[in-house]
């Protein structure tokens, strides 16, 4: 059977369609649902910053003249989209007698070849994305290649101070690790003003994790009551039990981050804090790939290609993405450590 690579099934929308319809198991992050699509035609995209005046308005008049608010100082901040590409290449040669995964006599066809490599091009590109997204979270993204995009240099705001908890002090005062935490929900609502916010979620290292569940505060908060079980069992989530699971103290559902391991996603003895709910706090902005096909387009999250070898021996195939992760407010980012403040 001959085949043909300019055939609409090898399209740039089909292969598109193709890869970013597949269904896979989503990343923490991902399921958490906190980063909001935007597809954008250029690549760059914009974050508008808006000091307005919060202000108590007094009575008046039924009939007569209200208040009125003062328009806050507005600018805009543009962001370049970064560009992850894949690039791969298909061989006739690799698939020649060769059998379909699972089966005793169906031969392998072109189209699943492709869509394999394609498959795992994606995988390397969904890791990618949920690393970056994690920066967003922490305030800076770092990228594979060492350049990072500093959020609170680029919007001009100051970050948190870190908030040492110092877990392992068994002479710590009865009450102290709640009021910290309660301390920096307190900041976050400050900081918001008049924006709504659902609640607030951290992400955990291990050993942070460990050290706040076995903490005495926490334990003696949890002991007899109905979830009383997280203390024999060590770690109870409906959604995921065992080691990498969660629970709320202080007004922070506090989540033991499973990562892989690569310890930059969230350290160990590290976490980070974020409120829920905050419309468009985070977002997840998509560009255009660099084909003549999409140009000017609004991008989609992943974008492939594939084009016929001079020798047709083969084929080349991209899969790519342009994608920029970020958090318009990361004053609204807080970092707890599980350790002693150095300076104390």
């Amino acid at each position: 059977m001959t085949v043909s690579f300019s055939d609409p099934a090898f399209s740039v929308s089909t292969l598109s369609a193709l890869v970013n319809e597949e269904n896979f198991v989503p990343s923490r992050i991902e399921k958490l649902g906190i980063f909001r699509s935007k597809p954008i035609s250029t690549t760059k995209t914009a974050i508008e910053k808006k000091n307005g005046e919060l202000k108590l308005v007094p009575p008046s008049p039924r009939g007569g003249p209200g208040s009125t608010v003062k328009d806050g100082k507005r600018s805009l901040v543009e962001l370049a989209v970064p560009h992850f590409e894949v690039n791969d290449a298909f061989y006739a040669e690799s698939i020649q007698d060769k059998r379909e995964f699972g089966t005793e006599a169906t031969l392998k066809s072109v189209t699943v070849a492709v869509y394999e490599k394609m498959l795992a091009a994606r995988n390397n590109l969904l890791a990618t994305e949920e690393h970056a997204r994690m920066g967003a979270i922490k305030g800076v993204v770092t990228y594979a290649d060492g350049s990072s995009l500093n959020l609170y240099d680029e919007l001009e705001v100051t970050a948190p101070d870190k908030t040492w908890l110092d877990l392992s002090n068994s002479a710590a005062t009865d009450g102290a690790l709640r009021r910290a935490c309660s301390g920096v929900v307190r900041k976050i609502m400050d900081k918001l003003g008049a924006y709504p916010m659902t609640g607030v979620h951290a992400f955990c290292g291990d050993t942070f994790f460990d050290d706040l569940i076995t903490h005495p505060e926490v334990r003696e908060t949890y002991r007899g009551t109905s979830e009383a079980a997280f203390l024999r069992s060590g770690y109870v989530n409906e959604e995921a039990p065992g080691a990498y699971a969660a629970f709320s103290f202080g007004g922070i559902i506090f989540e033991n981050y499973r990562g892989g391991a690569d310890a930059t996603f969230v350290a160990p003895t590290e976490c980070r804090v974020f409120p829920l709910g905050v419309p468009d706090l985070f977002i997840s902005a998509y560009a255009p790939a660099d084909y003549m096909e999409t140009v000017n387009t609004e991008g989609e999250r992943f974008t492939a290609k594939i084009r016929q070898m001079a020798n047709e021996k083969g084929a080349n195939i991209d899969v790519q993405m342009n994608a920029l992760q970020y958090c318009s407010r990361p004053e609204l980012l807080f970092e707890l450590s599980s350790e002693a403040d150095p300076a104390a």
